[in-house]
């Protein structure tokens, strides 16, 4: 996907309704008050270990590079915080509100915007189970904690 189109699937993203339940298949996870899509996904290089890895997590940065400078020149400069105080927090049992607790269960880091209400979140997921880089986005009306 081209930055143009990941900026269309947010776009989208901000006009649509939450559901009540959480809800998710195929990149895409919703819940009350939240929306995530997986905008962009490094080639499936992780069996030829190091080059393979490196050069798929260049790719994905690249990508969230240009998406990163394509919301801040619509949006203004983002907002960028460590989520790993929230994973440790959850890990000891405080209560993390989705999409806080996903978010920082798959990243390090993330950039926000809050526009009309709703905060814009972009981050690279790296999930434990081997999974390829992916290229996040989200709308959420749930403040981060």
């Amino acid at each position: 996907m081209t930055t143009a189109e990941h900026l269309d699937t947010i776009d989208r993203l901000r006009g649509r309704e939450f559901p009540t339940e959480p809800v998710g298949s195929g990149g895409r996870r919703s819940g009350p008050g939240y929306h995530l899509v997986q905008v962009g996904r490094a080639e499936d290089t992780w069996e030829d270990g190091g080059s393979g890895r490196a050069a798929a997590a260049d790719q994905v940065k690249a990508e969230y590079g240009a998406l990163t400078q394509a919301l801040q020149a619509r949006w203004g400069e983002a907002q960028q915080f460590s989520v790993t105080s929230l994973r440790h927090r959850g890990i000891e049992g405080e209560e993390i509100p989705e999409p806080w607790a996903e978010v920082s269960n798959t990243t390090d880091h993330v950039h926000t915007w809050q526009v009309e209400g709703q905060w814009l979140v972009a981050y690279v997921a790296l999930w434990d189970d081997g999974e390829p880089y992916a290229l996040m986005a989200g709308v959420t009306v749930v403040d981060p904690p």
